[in-house]
């Protein structure tokens, strides 16, 4: 497996934001990153650093005034007075023929919709070093160079829409991964079929709502009930797609409080699902809130449990490219990404059943 990286994706600092209206440290922190190189480099491979990619991948995904807003923010925002440290809404739109607003003020209500995407002076580079990663690694595996990939991506990006931030993210890696590999599987002659799986305790709202109305890729998602638990307003079983899309997006919502048979078993379904699109290249979402000490206290997934997991991804057959989401609990990620990889390169046997 090829380990990717890039050392920007640390320059993000982000301060706080608001769960139950009092404001909170954000856990997505620069250590996140730390934690997971540390790994990389036990493990005693390459880290490769990814080169970056300019704004086409990016806008091939997102809007272009989502691009724009997000490489200029923070300058725009510091120029008003008393502005703060970061870029954080207080105005949304309300009605479905919004204008869309010239000033930044505007700009960062219509273009982040929570208060946990505050943008600060590193999240441009961070952000765009993060998808330039998923894409070196798209790259990667949909050309044949590698079977799989490790893309150490962060900030994450499976919250990210067409054109806003929210829950820690700014640019969709996986999106944009699975987007830069079709012309890339064209080229080989291969179907033009992605499969997305996403395991990160949180629905990736903005993974499905990019990919809702296409076919060529497949959205299967394994997470905690949105009904209350965010992102709260997708990832319900109901939601199938719709135009060509219909029947192309899959969620698996979990009751809170699963454990990790429960969780295990719904990945292996969605491993079923998968098999029978029968895709040219799998991206795996790869989150570790899922963990039983992590902050978000949730899921029950062991340590041991994602080698588990990782020997059911690699089980499935298909080229890989993982790209790192959440998971916060700063001080047990090294461990779990150790074994996720272990089981994923074989050092325990592929689960048959679960």
């Amino acid at each position: 497996m090829r380990f990717l990286h890039h050392p920007d994706s640390v320059a993000h600092k982000p301060p706080t934001y608001l769960v139950r209206g009092e404001p909170k440290p954000v856990p997505e922190v620069p250590e996140r990153a730390l934690a997971l190189v540390e790994q990389l480099q036990r493990r005693g491979g390459t880290i490769e650093q990814a080169p970056l990619c300019g704004t086409g991948p990016l806008v091939a995904v997102h809007t272009p005034e989502y691009i724009h807003f997000l490489e200029t923010a923070h300058r725009r925002w510091s120029e008003l007075p008393g502005a703060s440290a970061a870029v954080i809404p207080n105005a949304h739109p309300f009605t479905s023929t919004t204008t869309y607003p010239t000033g930044i003020v505007g700009q960062a209500g219509y273009h982040i919709y929570d208060t946990a995407a505050p943008v600060v002076a590193g999240t441009w580079a961070a952000a765009s070093a993060s998808a330039a990663v998923a894409v070196h690694g798209a790259t990667l595996v949909a050309s044949g160079k590698a079977p799989a990939a490790y893309a150490l991506c962060r900030p994450p990006g499976h919250h990210a829409t067409r054109q806003a931030a929210g829950g820690f993210c700014y640019l969709n890696n996986a999106a944009i991964a699975a987007q830069a590999a079709l012309p890339v599987l064209a080229a080989r002659g291969l179907p033009g079929r992605v499969a997305i799986l996403d395991v990160d305790l949180h629905h990736g709202n903005g993974t499905q709502e990019i990919f809702y109305e296409r076919n060529d890729v497949l959205m299967v998602n394994v997470h905690a009930d949105p009904s209350a638990f965010y992102p709260f307003f997708s990832g319900y079983a109901h939601e199938r797609g719709a135009g060509a899309g219909l029947g192309y997006t899959i969620n698996r919502p979990l009751p809170i409080g699963a454990d990790e048979a429960t969780f295990l078993t719904a990945v292996a379904a969605s491993l079923a699902d998968i098999a029978r699109y029968a895709p040219s290249l799998l991206v795996l979402s790869l989150g570790f809130d899922t963990f039983i000490g992590d902050p978000m206290a949730t899921f029950g997934v062991t340590t041991p449990g994602f080698s588990r997991l990782g020997a059911m991804i690699a089980a499935s057959g298909v080229p890989t490219l993982v790209v790192q989401e959440g998971g916060y609990a700063v001080g047990d990620l090294t461990a779990n990404l150790g074994s996720f990889l272990d089981g994923f390169e074989g050092v325990i046997p592929a689960v048959e059943t679960v």
